[in-house]
């Protein structure tokens, strides 16, 4: 046919280096180019389109863009050459973060097809290919060249970007004598000769920090930097004849590139040309570590663990350290109330009325498809059946198929996107991505209150109640806050060792840890009523509880300034289940009790600190009160940051005082915050008062004023007067999240493990138990196996995340 619109395609541009082409796989389900219709490439946007006659993303997408062309894309994988002979050594190990390049033309053969969606409505008019002129063909060869979007993403998986910065670039050299000779060499302060770090300043050697796979070392180099402030050195051993070496820059608190690195050696005697690499990098220490946490697909007999399929049994495909996210998915969607929040009905009616151009650039529409992935059932078959898991099974093995499971690229790169930590592709803190995920469902479902669509996330919230209680005066105060996760510390208490020397914990029962989050504790307290300073008693509760109980257990430790995680065991009650009763919950203010004046000469409660930071700042042995005040000053979000101006505040005569900020009635008369946060939270349907307060409540950070504001969503953001009269009983207070009734019993459903050193390293994989039975399944990245009962019994007690759902 001849298509009478072929001068509007003349027209379109080819893609720019800053758009992404989605190429590949389809933005709105995981069907990909590899599937019998291919993928259509929108040539205006270029967006993905599924041709699936139920879904019709393509379809949609042209309805509601008006864009009339595409390109439609297959591929199949190209025949490979005969198989390995059999005395040709197997492939080498990876040992650099790095993608070796593989070009994609040279695996694949690729077929296109330009499409006219004017011509035909239903399913477009492919346009004969011959007569296509130059500006047609360099479109296609432009979207067809570019670098998809998926293999943006898969580019930075394993390639470590490391820079100079202002310390390497502007190094000043106090030289004090030649370097000993390799061997000879030893640390300042210890007998160690491996792990030696050299000071480019001064060139003391001094011992790095205990190191994966086993190597020592004593902090000495660390302590040096911290008593000379010279930041940067070089590890010995790692420095190669071309001038490359392990470098770390202590102010910066990262590795980092020294482009002098020759002339700056040469200054201590060392000649580069003359160097051979002796150590392990950091980088081969890592990689080495990380081959290393795998958990184990074989049962108590020695075979393997028996792979499983269908619907909610689909894997997530690991893009490069990214078990954490996955782990955390696989339990969100296992929740009743996420399946039924983007399940099919509601991902059609939005795939058609969504008011955001791009669905790779709107969260629902990622959500969307992430359920679809792991729910439906259609991607989760074994990998043999499709053609890229043919190219990977050329040499079979007697291990059993796995599927190829889903890559959730876009939705990664979505939700990290402009996060200092998540749009990375380093290991993450599973505790930490659950909760930016869950502030980030709720910021986005801002946009679609007007449609009533319920908010999945309220089944983490509760309500805790904080009392405070004067033992001069015996008057109380109450504070009411809520919390999507009950972070609980697991104390630890050291048995024995093993035969390498790793210590053994006894074992803590979960709810002792939860009692323990409850009890009294005793602080200093200037009282209004007594107008002086006393002892207050302070506890906490449960002012109401959730309908799925997360639970974090805290196993942390600082080794070397560096929180290591422990291996202690909690031990859950008989049948995994939690039960709470009236001892637990809060009630407010009982009959007899008498409130402390709250006036405006009285202070206002201090905001919620950020948790994870004030562990860390706590565990290196500073007091709360300084620990506090150092979050306050710093924006209350970054523990390396605190930890700085601490140790610039070490000397203040007023550093243990307590703490006292202003007055409700100053705060509310004091300078506003930043108008541009203010602007920005507004954007996000809240209210310029409510952001005022938020960023007020929470030193002017705006990520941290945005949980605030989740957190406090029935707070009008109004400053109540301070000589008000209106009595307290002619508001009604807000309504609790979850439900106080006890006495109330939880299961649990799901728990995330990890092995590792640190939280932030080493592997995450999700249990979770599925089906009529509650059998339970082994969810490691795209391996989908039945769990073995005794792994399940030891791994459930190293458990990292907890979820518990209320019957």
């Amino acid at each position: 046919m001849v298509c009478s619109h072929i001068d509007h395609l003349t027209r379109l541009q080819t893609p720019k280096l800053s758009q992404s082409v989605h190429r590949e796989e389809c933005t709105q389900c995981f069907d990909n180019q590899d599937g019998p219709d291919g993928i259509d490439v929108c040539l205006s946007c270029f967006n993905g389109g599924c041709l699936d006659e139920g879904r019709h993303h393509a379809h949609t997408h042209v309805s509601k863009s008006g864009h009339k062309f595409t390109l439609n894309v297959k591929r199949k994988l190209r025949p490979r050459p005969s198989s390995r002979g059999e005395h040709e050594e197997p492939p080498a190990k990876m040992t650099k973060l790095a993608i070796v390049e593989e070009r994609e033309e040279d695996k694949y053969e690729h077929s296109t097809a330009v499409k006219c969606w004017a011509c035909d409505s239903h399913k477009g008019a492919i346009i004969p290919d011959p007569g296509f002129d130059s500006k047609v063909k360099s479109l296609v060869d432009g979207v067809m060249q570019s670098l998809s979007s998926a293999r943006q993403s898969e580019v930075k998986a394993w390639e470590e970007e490391i820079t100079p910065c202002e310390h390497t670039l502007t190094l000043e050299q106090f030289v004090s004598g030649h370097i000993p000779a390799s061997g000879l060499a030893h640390c300042n302060a210890c007998d160690l000769k491996e792990n030696l770090w050299l000071c480019l300043t001064c060139g003391s050697l001094g011992c790095g920090r205990q190191q994966f796979g086993g190597v020592d070392g004593n902090g000495h180099g660390l302590a040096h930097f911290e008593a000379s402030g010279h930041p940067v050195s070089v590890k010995l051993g790692t420095i190669t004849p071309e001038g490359g070496a392990d470098i770390y820059c202590y102010s910066c608190n990262d590795a980092k590139e020294d482009p002098e690195l020759s002339k700056h050696l040469a200054s201590f005697g060392i000649n580069v040309q003359t160097l051979s690499k002796t150590e392990k990098s950091m980088t081969e220490l890592q990689i080495e570590q990380n081959l290393k946490y795998d958990f184990s697909l074989t049962g108590d007999d020695g075979k393997a663990l028996e792979p499983v399929f269908g619907s909610g049994l689909t894997g997530l495909a690991n893009l490069g350290n990214s078990c954490y996210m996955a782990s955390v998915l696989q339990t969100l969607f296992s929740l009743p109330a996420f399946e039924s929040r983007y399940r099919v009905g509601v991902a059609n009616n939005h795939a058609e009325t969504c008011p955001i151009s791009l669905p790779a650039e709107c969260v629902e529409c990622q959500m969307i498809k992430v359920a679809d992935g792991l729910l439906s059932g259609r991607y989760s078959h074994p990998a043999h059946s499709s053609s890229e898991a043919a190219d990977r099974l050329q040499h079979p093995s007697p291990t059993p198929v796995f599927q190829l499971g889903v890559k959730p690229t876009g939705f990664k790169s979505l939700i990290g996107k402009g996060h200092e930590e998540f749009a990375t592709m380093r290991q993450q803190d599973a505790e930490e991505f659950f909760t930016h995920l869950i502030t980030t469902l709720r910021r986005d479902g801002q946009k679609f209150k007007e449609r009533a669509v319920g908010d999945p996330t309220q089944v983490f919230t509760y309500a805790t109640e904080q009392r405070l209680q004067c033992t001069e005066c015996s008057r109380v105060r109450y504070r009411g806050d809520s919390a999507d996760v009950v972070s609980v510390a697991v104390p630890a208490h050291q048995k024995s060792v093993d035969a390498d020397a790793k210590p053994i914990y006894s074992d803590v029962p979960l709810t002792a840890c939860i009692d323990a989050l409850l009890s009294t504790e005793e602080l200093e307290y200037s009282c209004p009523a007594c107008g002086k300073g006393v002892r207050a008693v302070k506890q906490s509760k449960f002012a109401s509880l959730p309908e799925v109980l997360v639970v974090h257990a805290k196993k942390f430790q600082l080794v070397n300034w560096v929180p290591a995680k422990l291996d202690i065991p909690v031990i859950l009650p008989e049948n995994d289940e939690l039960v709470f009763s009236e001892t637990h919950i809060g009630r407010g203010l009982q009959e007899g009790e008498i409130e402390l004046p709250n006036d405006s000469a009285v202070a206002p409660a201090l905001p919620e600190f950020n948790a994870a930071a004030m562990a860390q700042l706590e565990g290196m042995g500073f007091p709360t009160v300084r620990c506090q005040k150092a979050l306050l000053a710093t924006g209350n979000s970054d523990a390396e940051a605190a930890m700085e101006w601490l140790f610039a505040h070490m000397e203040d005569p007023d550093i243990d005082a307590p703490i006292q900020l202003a007055s409700a009635a100053g705060g509310a008369s004091g300078p506003d915050p930043d108008p541009n946060q203010v602007a920005m939270l507004a954007d996000m349907g809240f209210t310029s008062a409510q952001a005022r307060k938020a960023l007020r409540e929470t030193a002017g950070n705006a990520e941290r004023a945005v949980e605030w504001l989740f957190n406090h969503p029935d707070d009008t953001g109004e400053d109540a007067a301070p000589t008000s009269t209106a009595p307290a009983s002619s508001s009604e207070p807000a309504p609790l999240p979850g439900s106080n009734a006890v006495p109330a019993r939880y299961r649990l459903l799901a728990f995330i493990s990890h092995k590792g050193p640190s939280v932030h390293s080493g592997h995450y994989v999700a249990h979770i138990k599925k089906g009529p039975e509650g059998d339970w399944v082994l969810f490691n990245d795209e391996k989908v196996v039945k769990a073995d009962a005794e792994s399940v019994r030891q791994l459930k007690s190293l458990a990292y995340l907890y979820f518990f759902v209320r019957v």
